[in-house]
């Protein structure tokens, strides 16, 4: 027997920001957290994460993170990835999750977030930005588009890169996956919020798809 629910009904078009940021954050969850690095003038690192965050494509492999404005200023993410074409995304465990929130701290542009946080920058293979040596997962990526949506000072852009080359530890790949129990990712919730991918469980789908 069917149930009736008392329900709201809102027109995001007469809300400011604030309001539907938590909107979204609080219903579409778990998401995953892009710790992206990149590299600015001078060589200065940078690390910072974004949870507005996706897969596009497998074939080219593309992904894409939503960058928002400070204050209608550019973040430093997006003002090196506009002067580098590329960046790195590594992808946040347990381990890394007290360092992950204080990397998202206003640092000063041209400050070293790893060195902050105490974490370590090393060499990619095919990018200039340097990848999260203490991340179990990299993937390099250059530049294909940026898109911008929204109006003064709410703009937010919407970073789209081609994985150019992974970095996988060798005891996390099993017939081609990432063993997603050992990673131990972290997901990101509304307010200040997170989840741990520890309760995972298995249904098979019911047509064909590629193992």
């Amino acid at each position: 027997m069917r149930k009736d629910f008392h329900e709201m009904k809102i027109d995001p078009s007469g809300l400011d920001r604030l309001p539907v940021y938590k909107l979204l954050t609080s219903s579409v969850i778990p998401r995953p957290i892009a710790f992206v690095s990149t590299v600015g003038e001078k060589g200065c690192p940078n690390l910072a994460p974004f949870s507005f965050f996706t897969t596009l494509c497998a074939r080219p492999p593309i992904l894409g993170f939503s960058c928002g404005r400070r204050k209608g200023e550019k973040k430093d993410t997006l003002r090196n990835i506009e002067l580098t074409r590329d960046f790195v995304v590594n992808i946040v465990t347990d381990d890394l999750a007290e360092a992950m929130n204080q990397s998202s701290a206003e640092f000063p542009y041209g400050v070293d977030e790893f060195k902050e946080v105490g974490l370590t920058a090393v060499p990619s293979d095919r990018v200039k930005s340097p990848r999260l040596f203490e991340s179990p997962v990299n993937m390099e990526c250059r530049l294909m588009q940026v898109l911008e949506f929204g109006k003064d000072p709410d703009i937010s852009s919407f970073i789209i890169g081609e994985v150019v080359f992974f970095h996988v530890r060798d005891e996390l790949l099993e017939n081609g996956y990432v063993n997603m129990h050992e990673l131990k990712a972290l997901g990101r919730l509304g307010s200040e919020l997170y989840c741990r991918t520890k309760d995972i469980f298995e249904m098979k789908r019911p047509y064909p798809y590629p193992h």
